[in-house]
């Protein structure tokens, strides 16, 4: 049971990778979650293709990261708009995009759920919502006419494009429609001639045939002739033909495992918080399905919420930290429908664009343009107005090697417990001395870093600082920068605050009882 008589403490609507990932943030910080699904078990469709390095470091932070790499295959190359990047960033220890498909992920990441003690409510499709100052109750159809309802402070609506949670809070989702049709399929060949196509252009549109598994494929095709409905069924027969009318030929493609369709609307939530409701993944963005960063946004959305979310909920921090996630993720989403844009502008067929994609095609090899594009596409270079001079501010912090008291260690493995870490590198004791009155909820972690400069994203090597600040999802909060001088503990203090509550020594933190944790 939950806080104060309520069925728990967050409900997440929807059990795809953005509401998984979510429920375990919140579980490593010892919230009681419930995730609900329309969906009477986890679907079996591969859906989604891979995951980025920004998104492979966020599991490396969490130590799971094994369990993905084990399934699926990494790749120097990626593409924007079919143009190839070469992905080999120096900065990260996980450059490289892995291919695995959603269905996979989804699975590793409810077995780690399950793990954690996340509860999943399957065949609970919501249909109300009201909220009031103490929280919320949700409304839920069960099947054959049956109806319950789940009451919890905060409710987090991960549930798609089609979001019920934000048509029911009434946050609008403001946007462009579609101008063309894809379809995709799962297939195999009995006379596919290649190893595999990639976006091979036709005066209708384009068309790729990708190896997905040993004897299967998946195949997409892209035509600007017409919009399906949204509504309109997807049949095999229609991605048949419609290959035909591009290539020419089906290569004797049968037996599809999976079939559908998307298109190139464009739409994001105005808001991502009403109150005590919340919106991440496609729920709150949604776009052309291009350079493979939907899901990886989701995620990435999940890991920037769970933590500021259970530190309200601990009674840590105020309501107004809530703010942040939609201060620090709406402008991620505005960039994420900006690139996918026009990364579908390039996509379209004819005369003109074939000239633009000749001239981009040009820039793209080289390495600034490159880099630029590959740090979009990744989120590596996402910097949060967190405020501060110092080049690692308000960004992802290095996953640095490093010597402690207890061994050999790097930087992410500090952060499998999801939990805020100073990290002391100059053996100081005013930063330490700080910390202190925040010990029942930031770890501090005395090291020595192996090297004496760190690359940074846009600012090349930087000397590895005297101490750092590390929110639980990565972000550095603050710095002291090196050559030994006295760390601005004002402003350690004012970081402490803001991002994490008052101090145990003002006598507020930890007065709100924390719900009974499982």
């Amino acid at each position: 049971m939950g806080r104060s008589g309520m069925d728990t403490d967050v409900v997440i609507a929807g059990a795809g990778p953005t509401g998984m990932m979510l429920a375990c943030e919140l579980r490593l910080a010892g919230v009681d979650v419930v995730v609900v699904d329309r969906l009477a078990h986890r679907s079996d469709e591969s859906r989604a293709g891979g995951l980025h390095a920004r998104t492979l470091e966020v599991l490396d932070q969490r130590g799971v990261l094994d369990r993905f790499l084990a399934l699926g295959e990494l790749h120097a190359v990626g593409h924007f708009s079919g143009l190839w990047l070469d992905f080999d960033e120096p900065e990260s220890r996980h450059p490289r995009p892995l291919m695995i498909v959603q269905s996979v992920v989804e699975r590793l990441l409810e077995e780690w759920a399950a793990e954690l003690g996340v509860r999943v409510r399957w065949s609970s499709e919501v249909t109300g919502l009201r909220q009031d100052e103490t929280g919320v109750t949700l409304e839920l159809s069960t099947g054959e006419a049956e109806t319950t309802t789940l009451t919890a402070p905060y409710l987090v609506g991960c549930d798609g494009g089609r979001s019920a949670v934000r048509k029911l809070s009434g946050i609008t989702f403001p946007g462009t429609p579609a101008t063309m049709t894809a379809l995709l399929g799962d297939v195999e060949f009995t006379s596919l001639e290649e190893d595999y196509i990639f976006g091979r252009r036709c005066p209708g549109g384009h068309f790729s045939v990708l190896p997905l598994e040993p004897g299967f494929f998946r195949v997409m095709t892209s035509e600007y002739h017409y919009v399906a409905g949204r509504d309109a069924p997807v049949t095999f027969e229609q991605l048949r033909e419609s290959l035909i009318r591009l290539s020419g030929t089906d290569w004797g493609m049968h037996s599809p495992r999976w079939v559908s369709r998307f298109g190139d609307a464009a739409r994001q939530a105005s808001r991502y918080r009403d109150g005590r409701v919340m919106l991440a993944g496609d729920a709150a963005h949604i776009h052309f399905p291009a350079g493979g960063q939907g899901l990886n946004v989701g995620v990435q959305d999940a890991v920037n919420l769970g933590w500021k979310l259970a530190s309200v909920l601990r009674g840590e921090a105020d309501e107004d930290l809530l703010d942040t996630y939609h201060t620090e993720r709406h402008p991620v989403g505005e960039r994420l429908l900006h690139n996918t844009r026009a990364q579908s502008a390039l996509a379209r067929p004819g005369a003109d664009i074939d000239a633009l994609r000749d001239v981009f095609g040009s820039l793209i090899v080289i390495d600034e343009v490159n880099r630029r594009l590959i740090g979009m596409l990744t989120g590596l270079d996402i910097r949060y107005p967190i405020g501060g001079d110092h080049p690692l501010t308000g960004r992802r912090v290095p996953d640095a090697d490093l010597k402690t008291p207890a061994g050999a260690t790097h930087v992410y493995e500090l952060l499998h417990r999801a939990r805020p870490v100073l990290l002391d590198l100059r053996g100081g004791p005013e930063a330490a001395a700080v910390a202190d009155g925040w010990a029942d909820r930031v770890d501090v972690v005395a090291a020595r870093a192996e090297d004496e400069t760190w690359l940074v994203r846009d600012a090349g090597e930087v000397p590895v600082p005297d101490a750092l600040l590390i929110r639980p999802d990565g972000h550095v909060a603050w710095v002291a920068p090196a050559g030994g001088a006295a760390p601005d503990v004002a402003a350690l203090r004012t970081a402490l605050t803001t991002w994490f509550g008052d101090s145990r020594r003002d006598g507020r933190a930890g007065t709100v009882p924390p719900t009974a944790l499982t």
